[in-house]
């Protein structure tokens, strides 16, 4: 395991190239592995977090972006996802992504928010992403932002996105908090098309 500096509570973090660092809350566990599975059939490789107060483990490993992993408790031979896992991409059963988050650029720096015109006299839409548009998908949906807004829609309230189990769901089943939906596309789907795609018709958030 590496030493590296970190900034999230829980879960994995990038902190520099190909590393990752890991934590995680087990207070009834003895010891906690990371499990790194490979494509292709290899076998795993396990790194050991350190036992710290309170029931965290932690640690750093030579892990990258997009690397599938899982905890292994107790050294037994079932793993578990990610509880604090940022991306599923085979859904909540499956091994949780890292992703880094840092390297998305985000282009709404410029747009005001709703402060700016109060939320008196807006109108806001609640849309499921999984069936406002055929696709059901972040990129499906932010291509129908400019008609919102131009039949007088000023703001958007998604439902909940964190990721559930089975092929649909309006959201309140998610069980991945801090990771949403596989199904309607990656994290950078959600940040490029719905966030930073809403700031720029100038109407819709």
């Amino acid at each position: 395991m590496l030493h590296a500096q970190c900034c999230y509570p829980i879960g994995a973090e990038v902190v520099g190239k190909d590393e990752t660092h890991f934590r995680v809350w087990a207070p009834k566990a003895r010891e906690i592995d990371v499990v790194l599975e490979n494509s292709g059939g290899a076998e795993p490789i396990f790194y050991p977090l350190t036992p710290e107060a309170g029931g965290y483990f932690s640690g750093a490993a030579n892990i990258g972006t997009g690397s599938r992993y899982r905890f292994r408790v107790n050294g037994r031979e079932k793993f578990y996802p990610d509880p604090a896992s940022r991306f599923q991409p085979e859904g909540p059963h499956g091994p949780s992504c890292v992703v880094d988050s840092r390297q998305f650029q985000w282009a709404d720096a410029h747009w005001p928010g709703p402060a700016v015109a109060g939320l008196k006299g807006q109108i806001i839409y609640e849309m499921h992403i999984g069936t406002f548009t055929k696709e059901g998908t972040w990129r499906a949906a932010a291509e129908q932002l400019p008609e919102l807004a131009r039949i007088g829609i000023t703001m958007v309230e998604m439902m909940p996105v964190a990721d559930f189990p089975g092929k649909f769901g309006w959201g309140y089943d998610g069980v991945n908090l801090f990771a949403p939906s596989h199904l309607y596309g990656t994290p950078d789907d959600l940040r490029a098309r719905m966030i930073c795609g809403r700031s720029s018709t100038g109407r819709t958030r």
